[in-house]
């Protein structure tokens, strides 16, 4: 039968990130979306709900009791009952799904948009487009990675389990022992026997291979893809996680560091000055870039100069990179804009709360990076462990009262998420690969949300498959 207790926290746990998922897509959506865009915010906020299911499954398993050999019948207290193989089977296929359909077909869905203002009334464009375009492009995207997984799967789908062969007397050689049963013809475990020297004689006897041995075994498409998607997000888990896990304290100490501070004349003049001119030099680059493509349009008549041509291919990612470029100048002036904005007109309006609790968050970002540096150096890396280190703390608040254990691992697990963020963010600023997506409050387009959710989810299963060797 399975656990109340547990029935009900998982429940209570599913409907707070529910509500912390709606609070997130209400304060961090830009105004333009408010009544618009609904498609993917409901992909936004259940693919938040699922990263979060996934890494609460790891304590939520630990507290099952999930692996225990008395859950088999003669010892079920200290399991819970709930089928924690099926609730993986639906977290390895969700995942998927909503990384490349769901996620892929709202952002075409949403960027659809740009051209159809006034519901179809732009130049050449239809009413119920969107979706059109959508489905198109969204099926290149279902049969390129359909092709990748199918035969992934049918040349890779089995495993080498290790296994060390340990070779010992017959069971009639050993003691025996009487249990009379209890209730419904089974046993506790209190009832069984300490150990004897005979026991102790029987073990001494067993002998173990010194070189490994290999089971092989097909493994079902849940778990094969569950894989795959764990070891594409290692890529992104091994560079992102790591620069989220320094930049993260790191830049929300210098939020408090260099917070608005009130300005005198002079350099209230000299500020503006510098902005004006970062702002013109901006306008003359955009219209530079918007002249440079309306003349390559025309010499190419519409058309690009196709993949296989190296110029065209060359000329296309120096275009990339300079718009890449333009952007981030665009959003350094943003932020520089703001920065000014709240140092002078919004002055008195700016909550000094802010960089104080900026200051406290980042302390507690620092901590948690120390806490899981030291415990890869003294747990993780080392052949022999050195010390458990976080296990010691997790197993101490778990005897003391489980919630605040199970809490402390979510915490620490939810953590390396948003550091994959960060890193992702960060990197994208430094190194221009990739269009950057950053989440600003009552500033986010849903774009942004729907990368940055795609971004968690490939980096859900390679944290918890971190968090378990941890």
């Amino acid at each position: 039968m399975a656990d109340v207790w547990l029935i009900c926290v998982t429940v209570i746990a599913f409907v707070l990130l529910t509500i912390v998922g709606v609070y997130l897509v209400v304060k961090f959506q830009h105004p333009d979306d408010k009544n618009d865009a609904y498609l993917p915010k409901l992909v936004v906020l259940f693919g938040f709900v699922l990263s979060g299911a996934t890494v609460l499954l790891l304590p939520l398993d630990v507290a099952n009791g999930e692996g225990y050999a008395g859950c088999a019948g003669f010892d079920t207290a200290l399991c819970g009952g709930l089928n924690m193989e099926l609730f993986w089977a639906i977290i390895y296929w969700l995942i998927p799904v909503w990384v490349f359909i769901l996620i892929p077909f709202s952002t075409f869905y949403y960027e659809a948009d740009d051209g159809m203002l006034m519901a179809g009334t732009s130049v050449g464009a239809k009413p119920n487009s969107r979706i059109k375009e959508a489905i198109k492009y969204e099926m290149f995207v279902v049969v390129i990675f359909g092709l990748i997984f199918a035969l992934t799967y049918l040349f890779l789908n089995e495993t080498a389990i290790p296994v060390r062969e340990v070779t010992g007397p017959a069971f009639s050689n050993g003691p025996t022992y009487q249990i009379i049963p209890v209730a419904n013809s089974t046993f506790a475990s209190s009832q069984l026997a300490p150990m004897g020297d005979q026991d102790a004689n029987v073990l001494d006897q067993n002998r173990a291979s010194e070189t490994l041995g290999a089971i092989n075994m097909s493994v079902n498409p849940a778990v094969f893809y569950a894989g795959l998607m764990a070891w594409l997000g290692w890529f992104l888990f091994a560079l992102f996680g790591a620069i989220g896990m320094a930049s993260m304290p790191l830049d929300l100490i210098l939020s408090f560091v260099y917070r608005p501070r009130h300005m005198d004349a002079v350099e209230f003049a000299e500020a503006q000055m510098l902005l004006r001119e970062r702002v013109n030099e901006l306008v003359n680059v955009g219209e530079l870039i918007k002249l440079e493509r309306e003349e390559k349009a025309q010499q190419n008549g519409g058309k690009g100069g196709g993949f296989f041509s190296k110029e065209a291919r060359k000329a296309a990612a120096e275009e990339k990179k300079t718009i890449l470029q333009f952007k981030q100048a665009v959003y350094l002036l943003e932020e520089d804009a703001e920065d000014f904005a709240n140092c002078t007109e919004n002055y008195k309006n700016y909550n000094p709360l802010i960089p104080i609790g900026c200051l406290l968050l980042g302390i507690c970002a620092l901590i948690v990076s120390i806490f899981w540096v030291l415990h890869i150096i003294l747990y993780v890396l080392p052949k022999e462990p050195i010390t458990p280190f976080l296990n010691t703390y997790f197993q101490w608040f778990d005897k003391w009262f489980p919630l605040f254990g199970v809490i402390s691992v979510a915490i620490f697990s939810y953590y390396l998420l948003i550091c994959g963020i960060k890193g992702c963010f960060k990197f994208g600023m430094r190194f221009l690969f990739f269009q950057v997506h950053p989440m600003k409050y009552n500033k986010t387009y849903m774009s942004s949300f729907l990368f940055n959710t795609g971004l968690v989810l490939l980096c859900a299963l390679p944290v918890v498959q971190f968090s378990a060797g941890a």
